[in-house]
């Protein structure tokens, strides 16, 4: 039986994009907020912080693939 080895080396440019698109989700939805009601306002910014929250893990997981990657991905 073959194993399915995750691929790592772009584990850091795939986190980074999806890094850029929270960015982009945040923007558009700051935007949005003077079209919307009160109540959905303040259901933005709890989304829009629990986004920021997961951009600061992954900017932390970014930084540890790229120590990975620099040491070839050794254990």
């Amino acid at each position: 039986m073959k194993l399915n080895y995750d691929d790592l080396r772009d584990n850091v440019e795939k986190l980074q994009d999806m890094v850029k698109n929270m960015l982009e989700n945040i923007e558009k939805t700051e935007e949005s907020m003077a079209f919307v009601s009160p109540k959905e306002r303040e259901k933005i910014r709890e989304k829009n912080h629990r986004r920021e929250e997961a951009i600061e893990a992954m900017r932390a997981e970014i930084k540890d693939e790229a120590r990975a990657r620099e040491k070839g991905y050794e254990l």
